[in-house]
């Protein structure tokens, strides 16, 4: 019999052909929503191997709905959503992709400052509701990016480096935060070093590069926005816990800060109802990587390594290489 992958939701047509020459392949057709439990839980039964996104959830019941599941392989670069332990446990290995999504983060932090800033969404939203005041009308007035002082938290990695290359063609000053500090990317980029408290509050953009790590969870709560000036504003397009929402809704809502762009959310795929209703906030749905010849890559680096699986070899991004031990 032919090996099964059940792929979580659609991906790129060249890398599916790839998987059918060799298995027998079935993709849920949604690709509008983060599957259910439900539909992993029916899936994984009938599979071999999951192939599977960054936001789905294959937690312990999922692994174990299938006692014969060989291998979850994963188009996420840090398996936050699967339980390592679990898999390790029934000796099933998972495996991730490289970090290949710098260039088309870093577009997209620049994309959600510019947006935010210049009102463009609000524009938007009134030209196609008939309304258009003019352009020399204050009615949407923004905000300077040219020029400006931009803060990175976690700048000195490789997103955080790439925003800060892009920011020098807007001329914009750059600090960063970084627990250890990096004199070779200062001089490269002529970023200066701040402590947390004072890139807060000296900046005009903030925007987060950090990763998710005990550490950094709710690094950014009400202190931090009280430390911001009224006229800044927060992009994050890191990860979303590292921002406290409920802190993010009370500042946008008491105007403490003058708006925020965020492509990642705290309870991910959930989004606090409360932002969605206000104007001075932009938000996407984790759109970090979404660029097609981006995630055409991204989904061949997955069938590389069921490729691997599926031959008998130990995948070349593997997480859990232990399992392979004897």
């Amino acid at each position: 019999m032919r090996p099964r992958v059940f792929v979580t939701q659609p991906i790129a047509a060249s890398a599916i052909e790839r998987l059918r020459a060799v298995a027998d392949v079935e993709v849920n057709p949604d690709g509008s929503r983060v599957p259910s439990k439900d539909v992993l839980l029916a899936g994984v039964r009938r599979c071999d191997i999951l192939f599977s996104l960054l936001h789905d959830k294959i937690d312990r019941d999922v692994i174990a709905a299938n006692p014969k599941l060989k291998a979850v392989a994963s188009m996420s670069i840090t398996p936050d959503n699967i339980d390592i332990a679990e898999a390790t446990a029934r000796r099933i290995p998972v495996t991730v992709i490289p970090a290949v999504v710098t260039e088309a983060t870093a577009d997209l932090t620049i994309g959600l400052m510019i947006a935010v800033a210049r009102r463009i969404l609000e524009g938007d939203r009134l030209v196609h509701s008939g309304v258009f005041p003019g352009s020399q009308s204050n009615y949407l007035a923004g905000s300077w990016v040219t020029g400006k002082v931009l803060g990175l938290i976690g700048g000195g990695g490789r997103i955080g480096r790439a925003v800060a290359k892009r920011a020098q063609g807007f001329s914009m000053r750059l600090l960063y935060w970084s627990p250890r500090r990096k004199p070779d990317v200062e001089k490269e980029l002529g970023l200066e070093h701040r402590s947390l408290d004072q890139l807060m509050a000296e900046s005009d953009f903030i925007s987060v590069h950090a990763p998710l790590n005990p550490d950094t969870r709710h690094m950014i709560g009400d202190r931090q926005f009280g430390l911001m000036k009224p006229t800044a504003f927060l992009i994050n397009a890191a990860r979303g816990p590292i921002v406290e929402e409920a802190a993010l809704v009370r500042a946008l809502a008491a105007r403490r800060i003058a708006g925020a762009g965020l492509d990642v959310h705290e309870h991910e795929p959930q989004v606090a109802p409360e932002l969605l209703k206000m104007s001075n906030i932009v938000v996407t749905p984790h759109l970090g990587s979404a660029v097609a010849e981006l995630r055409e890559k991204m989904a061949h680096v997955v069938v590389d390594n069921v490729l691997a699986l599926l031959e008998g070899r130990q995948p070349p991004n593997c997480y859990n290489p232990e399992v392979f031990k004897s």
